[in-house]
C-alpha cells in the first residue's frame, strides 16, 4: 500500500474515533482528497431519530462544499469502518456521490482485516440524475 493511502486511511481511522454513534454502536471515518491535495474528514453523527443523521461520506463531502472546495475535483475517497467485514457506502451515500463527484473517483473501504475499492461509478451504475 503506497505510503499515500496508508495517510488516507489513518486519517480515516482517526475521524471514526470522532464519530457519534451511540444507537448503532457502528462508527465509520471517512477523508477526501482533491486533485491539489486538499484532505477533508468526515465522520457518521446519529440522532435518536435515525433520519436525521449523517453518514461519514456525506459529512465530508457537504464539509468540503461548505468550504469552498470544488467537489468535482475529488479523486479519492476513502471510508474505515473498526469492523472484521468490510463495508460499502449506504444508498443515500451513493447517490450524492454520483452528484458530486467525478463517476472515476476513487473510493476505498477499509476495516481491520481489509480493503475493497470502487469507482463512484460501480458504486452506482446508471444513477438518477436531471
Amino acid at each position: 500500500m503506497s505510503t499515500e493511502v496508508e495517510h488516507l486511511k489513518l486519517m480515516a481511522k482517526e475521524a471514526a474515533r470522532r464519530a457519534y454513534a451511540p444507537y448503532s454502536q457502528f462508527s465509520v471515518g471517512a477523508v477526501i482528497k482533491t486533485h491539489d491535495g486538499t484532505l477533508i474528514s468526515g465522520c457518521n453523527v446519529e440522532n435518536v431519530s435515525y433520519g436525521l443523521s449523517n453518514c461519514a461520506e456525506r459529512t465530508a463531502i457537504f464539509r468540503a462544499i461548505a468550504e469552498g472546495v470544488d467537489v468535482k475535483s475529488v479523486d479519492t475517497v476513502v471510508i474505515y469502518t473498526p469492523t472484521k467485514e468490510i463495508h460499502s457506502p449506504c444508498g443515500a451515500c451513493r447517490q450524492v456521490m454520483a452528484e458530486f463527484l467525478q463517476g472515476d473517483t476513487t473510493f476505498m473501504s477499509f476495516s481491520e482485516q481489509g480493503m475493497k475499492q470502487w469507482t463512484v461509478s460501480q458504486l452506482l451504475p446508471d444513477g438518477f440524475s436531471f
